[in-house]
């Protein structure tokens, strides 16, 4: 074990243990700041004011891509690919492959984001297409990636290795408070106190 090494062993742990420590630390680093940063943002979540911004846009469907919405489809089918195109390139919206919600008035893509929420829905019979989009600025966008939210699979993959990158630095920097900690008195109160003062918070304050 590291604490009971000989001199060598014990330089060969120091050595790997630096080593991986400051490539996760490397790897981590900018994720770090930005959830720390994110994590205050949150906790005052109801003091920063924000101000949407919303942003509102109306087409009517070719007559040729309004024929194809007659045509039943499930309840929670994608629109045709067609439509989805000219959606695209009119309005400058991606809907290809989202599930629409099919009603008998009318077919709703919802498209939530990080950051705000959007909309898009099209009258079966019109063919009036309507796309609303709300945007809660900067501060909103970061919070909502801090928590997943609407983020998409990619951020998904993202959140998990950057977890695992978080969980070696914290091993790594635990195994070499054990190796250093015999000429650091304060090391192992000071770990103590990290864990007392959040256990005491929750049983004296959340109920």
């Amino acid at each position: 074990a590291p604490m009971t090494a000989t001199p060598q062993r014990r330089a060969f742990w120091l050595r790997h243990l630096h080593r991986w420590h400051w490539v996760s630390a490397s790897g981590c680093l900018i994720g770090m700041l930005l959830f720390a940063a994110t994590g205050i943002t949150l906790n005052h979540a109801g003091q920063i004011e924000a101000s949407p911004r919303v942003t509102a846009r109306q087409a009517e469907l070719p007559a040729a891509l309004q024929a194809q919405l007659a045509a039943p489809r499930q309840e929670r089918a994608p629109l045709p690919a067609e439509i989805a195109a000219w959606i695209a390139e009119r309005l400058d919206v991606r809907v290809a492959e989202r599930a629409a919600e099919w009603s008998d008035d009318e077919v709703y893509v919802g498209l939530p984001r990080p950051g705000g929420d959007a909309w898009l829905s099209i009258d079966r019979t019109s063919g009036e297409v309507l796309y609303e989009r709300t945007d809660r600025g900067w501060v909103s966008y970061l919070n909502d990636l801090h928590k997943g939210r609407n983020a998409g699979a990619a951020w998904g993959w993202f959140l998990d290795v950057f977890a695992v990158a978080c969980f070696v630095f914290c091993a790594t920097g635990l195994l070499l408070l054990v190796l250093h900690s015999g000429a650091r008195p304060a090391t192992w109160p000071m770990v103590t106190l990290g864990l007392v003062v959040p256990v005491l918070l929750v049983l004296l304050f959340i109920h």
